[in-house]
């Protein structure tokens, strides 16, 4: 499984450990973020991450800056992804089995990394649970 993550410098720590967990599950990354501390725009890395997800190239994506809300909106603007800013392992459990997110947006700023760690498997274990929420994801327009 591949996995496409992209940051700013609000998020490369969080980026760089989640790196390392995603490798120890056996997953495949690409990395588009940045690996430093100074300022950057978190358009310029999440939109290759939403543009791997869309293509193909990557099953799933994550994405982190220091609110998420940058990042999940930027991400949002491409067809068929399904973006979720999620601060709780229960919130990540939910974007999976009722709205089958495709990609991840943590806020750095607002969440420990242990955290984000636990919210990344969350994500990962989780799948969606099709039914009656199928229906309302095919309501969701991709031009």
């Amino acid at each position: 499984m591949k996995i496409s993550i992209g940051n700013d410098h609000a998020g490369t720590e969080y980026k760089l450990a989640v790196i390392g967990l995603l490798k120890s599950m056996g997953k495949e990354v690409i990395n588009h973020g940045t690996d430093g501390a100074d300022g950057v725009d978190y358009p310029d890395f999440v939109h290759p991450v939403a543009e791997d997800v869309e293509s193909g190239k990557a099953d799933y994506g994550i994405v982190v800056c220091g609110s998420g809300n940058g990042a999940s909106m930027t991400a949002n603007k491409h067809q068929k992804i399904r973006c979720a800013l999620c601060w709780n392992k229960e919130i990540v459990e939910l974007a999976r089995e009722h709205n089958d997110a495709n990609i991840l947006s943590l806020p750095a700023r607002f969440i420990s990394l242990p955290q984000a760690l636990q919210m990344v498997k969350t994500f990962f274990s989780t799948e969606f649970a099709g039914g009656r929420h199928e229906r309302r994801i095919e309501k969701i327009p991709c031009k």
